[in-house]
């Protein structure tokens, strides 16, 4: 039962870190790494993270955490909160379950070569909260914010800047789920099959 309880605390802990992690990222992208119009966004490393080394659930909980900073940022500039809030924690916790469910279906941790279906899965479990982004601003804006349909013009710009952003943070992970000490150090606080058979590879 002990033992039970520290494993429940080391994942709850897991999943703060990574949250943690991404509001972080996400704050450094409006700051430090905001060039006027161009500013890079890696804040959902954290999600990928826990999706690849935690799974689908882990990446969900994750990302509802991981959005919570971006809505309120994007929310209050637009004069959207109500909308961009649970806009943004809905589209980066499709990210964590998909990307999560892709890696144990990929079993990218089991494998050998694991840098291209790390890739693949980023990439791929972007796709829901990509079609999610592209409603939001066809639909859902233009549907309870008529007064700020003009937004519907920044889609494009801000789907193809998180496609690059996601393809990033691919290759990061990429290089993450083949090193042996960050799976150890990940493994210690999410300690599951998967992680150990991968520090074996």
């Amino acid at each position: 039962m002990e033992e039970v309880r520290r494993s429940a605390a080391r994942r709850v802990a897991f999943v703060a870190m990574m949250g943690a992690l991404s509001s972080a990222l996400f704050a450094l992208s409006a700051t430090v790494l905001n060039w006027g119009q161009v500013a890079l966004d890696l804040s959902s490393m954290g999600v990928l993270i826990a999706s690849f080394y935690g799974g689908p659930l882990a990446g969900l909980s994750v990302g509802m955490l991981a959005g919570i900073l971006p809505g309120v940022y994007f929310g209050s500039t637009s004069g959207l909160l109500p909308l961009f809030l649970p806009g943004l924690v809905a589209g980066k916790s499709l990210t964590g379950l998909s990307v999560g469910a892709l890696s144990r279906a990929l079993n990218v941790l089991g494998r050998r070569r694991k840098a291209a279906a790390a890739l693949t899965a980023t990439l791929v479990g972007y796709v829901p909260e990509c079609l999610f982004t592209v409603a939001f601003f066809l639909a859902v804006i233009p549907f309870f914010a008529p007064q700020a349909a003009w937004l519907t013009n920044v889609m494009v710009p801000v789907v193809v800047k998180a496609w690059i952003e996601m393809a990033i943070m691919g290759f990061y992970m990429a290089a993450l789920v083949g090193n042996q000490g960050f799976t150890l150090l990940v493994a210690r606080l999410w300690p599951t099959p998967e992680a150990f058979v991968a520090l074996k590879r």
